[in-house]
């Protein structure tokens, strides 16, 4: 029986976001007044997670996570929204993040996985989740790196963002060649991302390869591609004030558009739709489209 649409496992954590002029440290100065410092429940299983709900999708979402006052903003957060979301104790406790946005809603963050490198959520947590989802997104945090021989047991689709790789990370390497649907960001590229998602698809079982490039749009390379396809960037509609959450918004766009079936122009456009509309709100993962929303800016 199938419950879930989608299952998102791994990837919950809070954010810290400090907004500041620009993305330096001030010289002469060893502090400077910021506007209010905000927690938000975050990090990337997180967005996708939260961003299919919003467009309809039956989801679930299941990881590690802390017993501590992250993890229970965390909990009192997807309670709010009606997330349906699993998790296990996490020993080290939630992970978190440092986010400094500029005033063009450009981002740096730091990161303090606290999860060990070899933690992963156990068989019997997840394998029952994984029989009652349609379509399962992995993300790069490690955990459920022991899924894929299941997923691809049971046929199951997959997605998994590689965000900022280099092209030559093992860790992220792994996720890109067992997935079916492979996200990454061109900033880690040089915005030339063409080598790297050409060598995704001849080395892995990939059907496609997006390489999101923010303000410069996305790329998209499938096997029936002689060279990537390039879509622009939508129009916000508002002012940009805050990157974070956008490329994990474009992915649950997109994959809400795959998981009904549209062509693959569509998702991309959704894609662009829903990211666009994540930078139009300060903080983490605070606002995403509905379904209702998406649908009408597909229609103009």
């Amino acid at each position: 029986m199938i419950d879930y649409d989608i299952l998102i496992v791994g990837g919950v954590g809070v954010d810290t976001i400090v907004r500041v002029d620009r993305l330096e440290v001030p010289t002469g100065r060893d502090s400077v007044g910021v506007p209010p410092v905000l927690d938000y429940p975050a990090h990337t299983g997180n967005g996708v997670a939260l961003g299919c709900h919003a467009l309809g999708l039956r989801t679930k979402f299941a990881d590690f996570l802390g017993e501590d006052p992250q993890g229970a903003l965390v909990l009192a957060e997807y309670a709010r929204r009606g997330l349906d979301f699993s998790h296990l104790p996490a020993p080290a406790g939630t992970p978190r993040s440092v986010n400094l946005v500029d005033r063009d809603g450009l981002r740096f963050s730091f990161y303090d996985g606290r999860h060990p490198a070899d933690a992963r959520l156990p068989r019997a947590f997840w394998l029952p989740l994984l029989e009652r989802s349609a379509h399962v997104h992995l993300s790069i945090t490690g955990v459920n790196r022991e899924m894929y021989p299941d997923v691809e047991r049971l046929g199951r689709s997959s997605s998994t963002d590689l965000h900022a790789w280099n092209g030559t990370d093992e860790h992220h390497r792994y996720y890109a060649l067992r997935s079916d649907l492979v996200f990454l960001s061109a900033a880690g590229l040089d915005n030339r991302p063409e080598a790297v998602m050409r060598a995704v698809l001849e080395q892995g079982r990939a059907e496609l390869v997006v390489a999101t490039a923010g303000a410069h749009g996305s790329f998209l390379l499938t096997r029936a591609d002689a060279a990537p396809r390039h879509f622009p960037a939508a129009d916000p509609g508002a002012p940009v004030v805050d990157s974070n959450g956008a490329g994990d918004a474009f992915v649950a766009g997109f994959l809400r558009q795959r998981l009904a079936g549209r062509p693959v122009e569509e998702c991309m456009r959704a894609g662009a739709v829903a990211g666009a509309f994540a930078c139009t709100t300060a903080g983490t993962h605070t606002a995403f489209l509905d379904a209702a929303g998406l649908d009408a800016a597909l229609e103009r």
